[in-house]
């Protein structure tokens, strides 16, 4: 249950695959490179329980450095390529990492980082950087064989700020300090979607996200390929799957709009038969665009709701999801509770919080306030979703709560309007949030990416407007639509309405953002 274990069985097979280029790493390569980088860790000072920081886009060195971290004890940091330097220093701050390691694509964010404290340390790779060491020069001096006091680490992963501050969320160190004990998602992988050492295992997102990170290591675990994109593209994403015969694969619902909006020709030109296994999460997926996805690929979807705090998690395969549409399953891991505002459960059907009890536990690094918030009288946990739960135990999310709008008293989730509006043909992307309405409190505006921006206008919003009113009830049909060329989102898919709001909230008066 560990890349070393597979590099003394199996050394010479592909690891890792850069989609791109072809590139290779075999499970001996990165059995040495992560046996480097503990050894540089060690010989840093960073020992068990401390932390290191992580600034790289998708490069080949990613993973050697991330198993070079959990065979060394350590809490590793993976920040976002996309932050400005305050935010990355906010997190290499407030995570207390003593090293930070980044890639040559961050250079220009790096080098305005603020100095770090005494005993921290700088390496970056790829390239150089004034006061920033060489990490391929400080590694080549170090041993290829394993640290004296190795012990299990595990990744402290911070939260995407869609509604303020990134928070930590950490979990303690493995119980079990073995490098090669299993852990919940190994054993989800294979219970529920039969990943194992003949997986090849397609990463299109970055790995700096818990999804892609975390399923990328549990097939490295179980002796599979992963095959990471370095940057997603709807058609590369269709090619790679023909040219590496890929059988597994996760998704974020973004990607599913943008392949689906390929041109016919482009979606047909591909061999994607070997396709066994499309996971898919992080953001809820409009009913109709499952359906298409469905319609297109077969029953290889399976969707699950879970986030970085690892409370908890839900699943549901096609077959399922085809006689429950909407749902993102069942509990797999921890009990299932829909609670009101006070953390009462409420009946069967009824809307509230959603909570996780029994799963795993967590805490917002530095926030005990938020992690209080988190958890009620009975120690069950939410990550702050609404939504329900039906007779045969099928959870259906409606939005989470810090997005619902109140417009004259009446509770309204974005969500679904976003969903009929994504249905749209010529609309590349959306978000719905709450503006201010002197008369209502909020009103519900439209931000909208038009496939063609040169349509963005009076006449593409009216007829907008008609398509959410052929749907949708008059109080969830936009005031206000605006066009923007491009939404503030992770490439993930998810998306920072924070950023939304803070602008309309400040000046509402634009028409094209």
């Amino acid at each position: 249950m560990h890349p070393s274990v597979h590099a003394q069985a199996t050394p010479d097979k592909a690891a890792l695959i850069v989609a791109e280029t072809g590139e290779t790493i075999s499970y001996a390569q990165l059995d040495a490179a992560s046996n480097q980088a503990a050894q540089l860790f060690r010989s840093s000072g960073l020992g068990v329980g401390d932390t290191v920081a992580l600034f790289l886009d998708n490069i080949a060195d990613f993973f050697g450095i991330v198993w070079g971290a959990q065979r060394a004890g350590l809490f590793f940091v993976c920040i976002p390529a996309k932050l400005t330097a305050p935010e990355v220093d906010y997190i290499v701050r407030d995570s207390g990492a003593r090293m930070i390691v980044a890639s040559a694509a961050m250079r220009g964010v790096a080098e305005a980082l603020a100095a770090p404290a005494p005993g921290d340390a700088r390496l970056m790779i790829g390239g150089d950087a004034p006061g920033w060491r060489r990490w391929e020069e400080a590694v080549a001096a170090m041993p290829a064989t394993p640290i004296a006091d190795e012990r299990a680490g595990v990744d402290m992963l911070y939260s995407s700020g869609t509604t303020g501050r990134p928070k930590g969320v950490r979990v303690a160190l493995p119980e079990d300090p073995g490098i090669a004990a299993p852990n919940v998602l190994v054993m989800l992988a294979q219970a529920l979607y039969r990943l194992g050492p003949d997986s090849i295992y397609l990463s299109p997102a970055p790995l700096y996200h818990a999804a892609p990170l975390r399923w990328s290591m549990a097939v490295m675990r179980l002796g599979g390929t992963v095959v990471m994109m370095q940057h997603f593209d709807p058609e590369a994403a269709l090619a790679a799957i023909e040219r590496y015969r890929i059988n597994a694969s996760q998704w974020v619902p973004t990607h599913f709009v943008r392949m689906l909006k390929l041109p016919d020709q482009a979606r047909a030109r591909h061999d994607l038969s070997s396709l066994k296994v499309a996971i898919h999460a992080a953001a809820p997926c409009p009913i109709p665009v499952k359906e298409a996805m469905i319609a297109w690929w077969g029953p290889v979807l399976y969707e699950y709701y879970a986030g970085s705090e690892g409370n908890g998690l839900t699943t549901i395969d096609s077959t399922q999801w085809l006689s429950h549409k909407g749902s993102v399953g069942k509990a797999a891991y921890g009990q299932l509770h829909i609670c009101d505002e006070a953390g009462n459960e409420l009946p069967v059907g009824t809307e509230g919080l959603v909570y996780f009890g029994g799963g795993g536990v967590f805490e917002y690094h530095n926030d005990p306030e938020k992690t209080a918030e988190a958890k009620n009288a009975q120690g069950w946990t939410t990550l702050g979703d609404i939504g329900r739960v039906d007779d045969e135990g099928f959870l259906y999310l409606t939005d989470r709560k810090s997005f619902m709008i109140i417009s004259g008293g009446v509770n309204i989730y974005p969500q679904e309007i976003e969903n009929r509006l994504i249905t749209h043909p010529r609309v590349a992307d959306v978000a719905v949030i709450g503006g201010p309405c002197p008369d209502m409190g909020e009103r519900v505006i439209a931000v909208v990416q038009p496939v063609d921006m040169a349509e963005a206008g009076d006449a593409f919003a009216a007829e907008l407007a008609a398509w959410c009113r052929a749907e949708l009830s008059g109080v969830k049909t936009p005031r206000q639509i605006d066009f923007a060329a491009e939404l503030p989102r992770a490439p993930t898919g998810k998306l920072y309405k924070r950023l939304l709001r803070d602008r309309y909230w400040g000046n509402s008066d634009s028409r094209i953002v």
